[in-house]
């Protein structure tokens, strides 16, 4: 997915770290974000709450390409930016380390789109979850319980477009975590709602990166619970199985 990126956009790199099991792609040219990253957003403008991160990324490139980090007003302006953009606790190690450095005024960013299905694919594959959960239940014939559920999980910020997946989708709820208050989930958990709405959509809409494999998982576990495989000891191993290649489970080649 990453090199494909790569390929559409003609600038930026590939860094792979295999410590960490990950790789990035990243354009840190400044004449590449100007001319190519920048113009791409301007024209097919951000939806959610990346968008404030967005506005005030590219004051501070204005500002690095009229040379005003040369200055130390200008320099205190971009620290300014950059102590409101992206997660608070790197806003505040920079506040940390800068003290008397105020954080800009976040750009209010309000959601007046329609979603489109190709957007709502392409977020979910970044961001979307398919999970299946077994868990000890010696009250059930097998004893464990088998739920799925696809979620979304994005920063408290964007509830509002969380909200709207309920309406596009016809399904599912949003809440909060306990544990993390910063944190909002849209989630359908109703086997219904997975087999007759959920699974369809990506059908008609197919997964482009890693995750279309989860699904793929995902897809052949609601069948075997919908014709009540899940209720045999056959069954159960080969969902456990499917299962066990899921998310970070799965090793890759």
């Amino acid at each position: 997915m990453l090199r494909e990126l790569h390929l559409f956009f003609g600038v930026g790199s590939i860094y792979v770290h295999e410590a960490k099991n990950m790789a990035s792609y990243r354009v840190a040219s400044l004449r590449d974000i100007t001319n190519v990253i920048i113009p791409h957003f301007d024209k097919y403008p951000l939806i959610t709450q990346k968008k404030a991160d967005f506005i005030l990324f590219k004051q501070g490139v204005n500002l690095l390409n009229f040379k005003a980090h040369r200055e130390i007003e200008g320099l205190r302006h971009i620290l300014s930016l950059k102590a409101s953009m992206n997660r608070q606790v790197q806003s505040e190690k920079l506040i940390t380390n800068f003290p008397g450095i105020l954080p800009h005024p976040r750009p209010i960013v309000s959601f007046d789109k329609s979603l489109h299905p190709d957007w709502f694919t392409g977020f979910v594959d970044g961001e979307g979850c398919f999970y299946v959960k077994i868990t000890k239940n010696k009250k059930t014939k097998y004893g464990v319980n088998l739920s799925m559920e696809f979620s979304i999980s994005q920063h408290v910020r964007d509830e509002l477009l969380l909200t709207k997946f309920i309406e596009y989708l016809g399904c599912g709820t949003v809440y909060k975590f306990s544990t993390r208050p910063d944190s909002v989930s849209f989630t359908v958990s109703k086997f219904k709602y997975i087999s007759e709405k959920v699974i369809p959509f990506f059908q008609k809409y197919p997964l482009q990166g890693i995750k279309a494999l989860d699904f793929k998982c995902f897809c052949e576990i609601s069948k075997i619970v919908e014709s009540k495989g899940h209720l045999s000891d056959e069954g159960l191993k080969k969902i456990k199985s499917l299962k066990s290649g899921m998310n970070k489970n799965r090793e890759l080649n």
